[in-house]
């Protein structure tokens, strides 16, 4: 199992709906001796917890990824984030779970 160290997040969308989020993070793989740190996108569900999707989030369009590309330059971390190294939040990726109730829109739909 990995381990996901999240340094800065921004969100689109409000509060208790989905959001997609771009993050910079480090990963400890493996036995944790092995670190990689890099940007990813991931969706959160309506309860503020992580949707880990194996690796992938759809991103619905160029204005959301636009958008939060802006946010995190805007907050001053989009790209100086590359060297820095203060930890803000630990979290265990959780396992991919999937489903929804009928009409509701999610990160797949």
């Amino acid at each position: 199992m990995n381990d996901v160290v999240i340094h800065h997040e921004v969100r689109s969308g409000a509060a208790g709906e989905w959001q997609l989020c771009f993050q910079w993070v480090t990963y400890a793989l493996g036995d944790g001796a092995r670190r990689d740190s890099g940007y990813r996108f991931i969706w959160r569900r309506p309860d503020g917890t992580l949707q880990p999707a194996r690796g992938q989030a759809r991103i619905p369009s160029a204005a959301a990824l636009l958008g939060l590309l802006q946010q995190a330059s805007a907050a001053g971390w989009f790209v100086r984030a590359e060297s820095e190294g203060p930890l803000q939040a630990e979290l265990a990726l959780e396992p991919d779970v999937r489903g929804s109730e009928a009409g509701e829109v999610t990160p797949d739909g």
